[in-house]
């Protein structure tokens, strides 16, 4: 089959053109993924199962109470309950990359095979007109694009693919009163639900979104039952209203104002410590005016990968009758909540 004019632009772009910064190729739009980044942080694994990863939650409390007595009055015994178990099936996820030899031969690269082995070498004299490594570049690509992918699935609620993993849309939700997280009734269940409100932005009385975040601050530390690992990621119309504020306010340290410079120059502002980072496919996905607060401990929400399937690669033999090089990768995980009302989503009018 002949070359598309796009593959031969390619070959020409990586191995033809005299350029600058030989064996180089500088990416243009590869955006920085702070949400992906953190959840690969924190990310735990699991080892299998049916379908589901699935965890027991409860209320705390089982529907009895302390009544008084006195001698030989007859008391009542009660069975607690409450325990439900919270299940989120796990998704396998897959992208490969085919590329001809005729292309490789092209760059300077020749392909050795030993049945389905396949390996590569420069060719004597590739320096002289290789740019760059076409076979690495298409690799790096690759990589970009499991990681571009990967991220928008995890800011995503689900809906996109149904074999493919369900972000973070799926579980922290504006209408927490209302549907179900991992299988169990939000509305049913007042403890199952995260944290959610809109707020205005405005300079006076200290800041109306810099009061309405310590409000909730306080609210999401109500029922922690032990170390949270928080993070707050943001849009840049949500970042934009809180620098607003702090502008309007002042920002004091003890020696005075805390830029002594006079540089108008802000970075990314905190709340209690904690960088309200500006997060660009919040942005892309239309989500300028939102923030979202993840507890990403280990009693919160994280991303879990199945034992031996995080990024797995692949190299799958060629066909009888295709002289081309196939490359995968493979990943199997789940987005799962153990605790909702830590975290929070939030919206700026």
């Amino acid at each position: 089959m002949p070359f598309t004019a796009d593959e031969i632009a390619d070959i020409n772009n990586s191995a033809l053109m005299a350029y600058l910064d030989k064996g180089k190729v500088w990416k243009q739009n590869v955006s920085n993924k702070p949400m992906l980044e953190a959840f690969n942080e924190s990310a735990g694994k699991f080892s299998g199962g049916k379908d589901y990863v699935s965890f027991a939650v409860k209320s705390g409390q089982g529907g009895g109470t302390l009544a008084g007595y006195s001698g030989d009055d007859q008391v009542t015994y009660y069975n607690p309950t409450g325990i439900k178990r919270a299940q989120y099936p796990w998704k396998e996820h897959h992208i490969g990359m085919v590329v001809s030899m005729t292309e490789l031969k092209i760059d300077g690269i020749n392909v050795e095979e030993s049945g389905a082995d396949q390996t590569t070498s420069a060719m004597d004299g590739r320096e002289e007109h290789a740019l760059a490594n076409l076979l690495d570049e298409k690799l790096d690509t690759m990589g970009e694009d499991y990681a571009y992918s990967l991220d928008r699935l995890l800011h995503g609620d689900g809906s996109g693919d149904a074999k493919a993993i369900a972000g973070i849309s799926s579980i922290l939700t504006s209408t927490p009163t209302t549907g179900s997280t991992g299988g169990i009734s939000r509305a049913a269940n007042t403890w199952w639900r995260n944290r959610a409100g809109t707020t205005t932005s405005a300079s006076t009385g200290g800041g109306a979104l810099i009061s309405f975040m310590d409000k909730e601050l306080r609210e999401r530390s109500r029922f922690k039952g032990g170390s949270t690992k928080m993070r707050y990621f943001c849009g840049k119309d949500f970042i934009d209203a809180y620098k607003a504020e702090l502008r309007a306010n002042g920002t004091y340290s003890n020696t005075g104002w805390s830029n002594t410079n006079n540089d108008g120059a802000m970075p990314d502002p905190s709340h209690a410590g904690l960088s309200l980072t500006w997060d660009p496919t919040m942005d892309d996905l239309g989500l300028q005016k939102y923030c979202y607060a993840i507890d990403m401990g280990r009693s919160g929400i994280r991303l879990l990968y199945m034992d031996g399937q995080r990024m797995k690669k692949h190299n799958p033999a060629r066909p009888y009758d295709r002289y081309v090089m196939y490359n995968g990768i493979t990943m199997t995980g789940v987005l799962v909540a153990k605790q909702l009302n830590t975290s929070g989503v939030y919206q700026i009018t």
